[in-house]
């Protein structure tokens, strides 16, 4: 697909000013997720996951229930590539099926069926994915260049596959979300081998690029990249065909925003992580957590109005970990925020805003 072509497909699907999740849920009810996810987030539904029932529920497990060609199976240290479907292949493709039917009769429920309502997501990324399984040998799959091009091959024709799948079933326009926390990893080469004394060698960038590129461009939707990173590679992820990158904003320092503001020139969307992914110890509103946001707008010395048209609202990361109440007041702030931030981002102002009006 042609980068003219991408670009109209990504704004027809793609917007600001809206709330999304990141992916993760807690529990192992995918009825009552998906009923709670397609309930609250009116503008941009996720496939819920449901990590809490173990083996090929995961982020990786996950992925042996989406490859061409190519399974997973289970060692004492995580996932390797197998030979022959087994066991956690089944299991990851049974889990699936299960949260598509969950999600089709939310979708009904709701009525969204026929509506052209849009619908995220989510996938282990290639990096990611090379970099936490491993050979038959016990070494990463990344130490084997004709392995991860196989594994990314096949991951980016079994997502072409999903979404299309999805779209038709639902009748909704798809958003794909790669998760990639592993990419700093990969491009410092802090890996480590099967035992203390072998490491993985650190990835070239262009290389690390080609491969991310070679799923992005696959895909018949527009690709939103996330990372749980601390600090997320922003520089690196800007220069990927990703339409949006998503991160935690509380891992922003300084040295980051000049990082942050070349995305937006470059016409990206942002997924801004601005809910923490536990309830906090001193209650909170939308409006406190919603600030960093603002204010990382005003200092990068763009319009307010970028809230509404360029930035999209979510969870720091993922929700697995957090009592089922929270998880819905996540988001629930979620939805407040980018309500505020599509309506009146203009309007907006805070506490240290006030005093300094009265000094």
């Amino acid at each position: 697909m042609g980068d003219s072509e991408a670009a109209v497909r990504d704004r027809s699907v793609l917007c600001g000013g809206i709330a999304t999740g990141v992916g993760s849920w807690p529990g192992t009810d995918p009825r009552e997720a998906a009923a709670t996810v397609v309930g609250e987030l009116t503008d941009l539904a996720h496939l819920p996951e449901l990590p809490g029932r173990g083996t090929g529920s995961d982020m990786v497990g996950r992925a042996s229930a989406l490859l061409v060609d190519m399974r997973l199976d289970t060692t004492t240290r995580g996932y390797r590539l197998a030979a022959r479907p087994g066991s956690v292949a089944r299991r990851a493709r049974d889990l699936l099926r299960t949260d598509l039917d969950a999600l089709e009769e939310a979708w009904e429920t709701t009525g969204s069926s026929g509506s052209g309502r849009v619908l995220k997501v989510q996938s282990i990324g290639p990096l990611t994915l090379a970099a936490q399984v491993e050979l038959a040998s016990g070494h990463r799959v990344l130490t084997d260049s004709g392995a991860v091009r196989d594994l990314s091959e096949s991951l980016a024709e079994g997502l072409s596959t999903h979404i299309a799948e999805l779209a038709t079933r639902l009748d909704a326009r798809i958003i794909l979300q790669l998760d990639e926390p592993s990419i700093p990893d990969v491009l410092s080469g802090t890996l480590r081998g099967p035992s203390v004394l072998n490491t993985v060698r650190a990835l070239p960038e262009p290389e690390v690029l080609h491969i991310l590129d070679t799923v992005v461009t696959a895909q018949p939707a527009p690709v939103l990249i996330h990372s749980c990173a601390a600090p997320p590679p922003l520089s690196f992820l800007g220069q990927s065909k990703a339409a949006a990158i998503g991160f935690d904003l509380s891992t922003i320092a300084t040295q980051n925003l000049d990082a942050v503001g070349e995305l937006l020139d470059a016409g990206k969307y942002l997924a801004l992580g601005l809910i923490p992914t536990t309830a906090p110890t001193i209650p909170t509103t939308w409006r406190e957590l919603a600030e960093p946001g603002t204010r990382l707008v005003d200092r990068l010395g763009f319009p307010r109005r970028t809230l509404a048209e360029r930035v999209l609202v979510t969870p720091a990361c993922g929700l697995a970990g957090a009592g089922l109440s929270w998880a819905r007041r996540a988001l629930d702030l979620s939805v407040e925020i980018a309500n505020a931030f599509a309506d009146e981002p203009e309007s907006l102002a805070f506490a240290a805003d006030d005093q300094r009006s009265q000094t």
